[in-house]
């Protein structure tokens, strides 16, 4: 609700036996204190201004204007707009409509719903639409389609990142089909703009809702949200009068939408602006000048000494241990400024699969682990590393995000296999490994897998089709667990232990047969607490890799990997 509209004046109670105390008591100033109408507390309407926005008492968040919007995220001094001035005609001479125009312009002193431009945010500049809901409740007609269209092409012509952020009770009914031709034209923009490799963020406030979601809120490389914002097609009260369903609680808000993978975070008002300038740094970044040129102590070997030494089963027990160190820890100890992308844009954000953009020593990345958690709360959590189609897709989203940035893959694998329940096959888990096999053959940017822990069957292999596969001197990585290998072959799964020795599923073993193309040595007690000693030569490992592979064409990239599995 916008910050005017949603205060009611609160008038202090009248006194049954009014005396000589009235007239000492402090007035309240005309306007300074109002009711919030969620928490229905009476605030000062000047304290919820200056706090972004915000309720003082219970946390909820007003709509903001789009002029304090931009005041709130941009640099100071540095917002440019762009087409003021453009309004629309009266394409179906709509009674009344220009009347109501020209009354909502005196009113609010904008021209149309949307405000356009562009400004520096933390330094990086970047082109700004941004959506004023007191206008018509922000709803997209011509000129609304207009001016965003103008600001993706200009963000197009000038190489500049994009920025929208929405609000909007839908197409603009006042100018019926042409209101609805929008949505095709702002969309056909921002494919011009995502062709020609240039990032978009969309940031979808309360509410964003009708044509505006089904067009460019939905469209962005990055999709955040604002706590609780209402989010869908077809409002909750459009649903329910017209099919009579029951809807769930919270259906529609920001929360629903990450759970079910169409979003890629909830962010916080006051931490926007620091949200957006480190997502337009890490897509602006480049490779460091001089990347790799200072002196490391590199490890020489490709495989540790003494690789024969423990017995398969040994290093199947080692690659299960519940203190072994898991994805999150990998990237917390690998790389900096990691920022989470959540959902696959389908139906759900599998837990099992932790992805996002980093940097690695100054360079900008993307990191895909499969997770399994620290604790048993995490492991239910994660479904104990077993990703459903849900995560695959997820993981694939971020590869092809990747390729379309021009940013090397690092991926952590690390499961017993792929989810094998009856909603895994309802959604298609074999559509989903299969696709990734698929796309990531030919992915025209660098890819590097590392088996952490185990690498269980197609499971493990939707996320090791890469340039090149390492693994760790404990981990596994096998056609099927050592359990079912037994069970198929030899109709008892006790014999399990018997069956790791002939699968040949350690690191020496595959390091051997030419699977994978190096093994990087552990401590003999490995945890999280020592985890250091490993990737600190590892993290010299991907450096050389990324010096070896980042410079190469995306087609040679790809016919590399080609052959690479060819001669398999």
């Amino acid at each position: 609700m916008k910050l005017d509209n949603v205060f009611k004046k609160t008038r202090l109670p009248k006194r049954k036996n009014p005396g000589a105390a009235d007239a000492a008591r402090p007035e309240v100033p005309e306007g300074l204190l109002r009711k919030c109408n969620m928490c229905k507390a009476a605030i000062i309407a000047e304290d919820a201004k200056k706090g972004n926005y915000i309720c003082p008492k219970c946390g909820g968040y007003f709509r903001m204007h789009a002029y304090r919007r931009i005041e709130s995220v941009a640099d100071e001094g540095t917002f440019e707009e762009w087409d003021r001035g453009l309004s629309t005609r009266n394409p179906l001479q709509f009674k009344g409509y220009e009347e109501k125009l020209a009354a909502l312009q005196e009113k609010t002193g904008l021209d149309e719903a949307v405000t356009t431009g562009k400004a520096r945010i933390e330094g990086t500049e970047a082109v700004l639409a941004v959506c004023d809901g007191r206008f018509l409740m922000a709803s997209m007609g011509e000129a609304v389609g207009e001016k965003i269209t103008r600001a993706v092409e200009r963000a197009t012509e000038e190489g500049l990142p994009l920025i929208i952020f929405t609000c909007s009770g839908g197409a603009r009914m006042q100018e019926g089909i042409v209101s609805l031709m929008q949505m095709a034209k702002t969309a056909a923009a921002l494919k011009r703009h995502s062709d020609a490799g240039l990032f978009y963020i969309t940031v979808l406030t309360d509410p964003t809702t009708g044509g505006v979601t089904a067009s460019f809120a939905m469209l962005g490389d990055v999709i955040l949200a604002e706590p609780k914002a209402l989010i869908g097609f077809a409002g909750p009260r459009v649903i329910g009068q017209t099919i009579g369903q029951k809807l769930p609680k919270g259906f529609q808000r920001s929360e629903f939408l990450l759970e079910h993978g169409f979003i890629d975070g909830i962010v916080e008002r006051p931490q926007m602006k620091e949200t957006l300038g480190r997502l337009l740094r890490l897509h602006n970044a480049k490779t460091p000048a001089g990347f790799g040129d200072e002196e490391k102590s590199r490890p020489c070997l490709k495989i540790p000494a003494g690789m024969d030494k423990a017995k398969a089963w040994d290093r199947v027990q080692a690659s299960r241990k519940k203190d072994r160190p898991v994805g999150k820890d990998y990237i917390q100890a690998l790389f900096t400024d990691f920022t989470e992308l959540h959902g696959d844009r389908y139906f759900g954000d599998d837990q099992a699969i932790v992805g996002g953009i980093a940097s690695f020593r100054g360079m900008p990345v993307t990191v895909i682990a499969q997770e399994k958690g620290r604790d048993t709360k995490e492991n239910i959590r994660c479904n104990f590393g077993m990703p459903s189609p849900d995560g695959y897709r997820k993981a694939l989203r971020l590869m092809k995000q990747a390729e379309k940035f021009h940013r090397p893959v690092i991926c952590l694998v690390d499961t017993p296999g792929a989810f094998c329940g009856v909603e895994a096959e309802e959604r298609g888990q074999g559509e989903a490994i299969a696709r990734n096999l698929y796309e990531m053959s030919a992915l025209k940017t660098p890819i590097l897998s590392i088996v952490i822990g185990e690498g269980g069957s197609g499971g493990a292999l939707a996320m090791a089709t890469a340039d090149e596969v390492w693994m760790l001197e404990n981990s596994i990585y096998s056609i099927l667990s050592p359990e079912g290998f037994a069970s198929i072959l030899w109709k008892d799964s006790a014999k399990a232990k018997e069956a790791a020795e002939v699968m040949k599923l350690t690191a020496g073993d595959l390091y051997a047969m030419g699977v994978v193309e190096r093994v990087l040595a552990e401590p003999e007690e490995f945890t999280a607490q020592n985890i250091r000693a490993v990737t600190e030569p590892l993290g010299n490992w991907i450096e050389e890799f990324l010096e070896q592979y980042a410079g190469l064409d995306g087609e040679e990239l790809a016919r590399r990997r080609y052959q690479r599995f060819r001669k398999m």
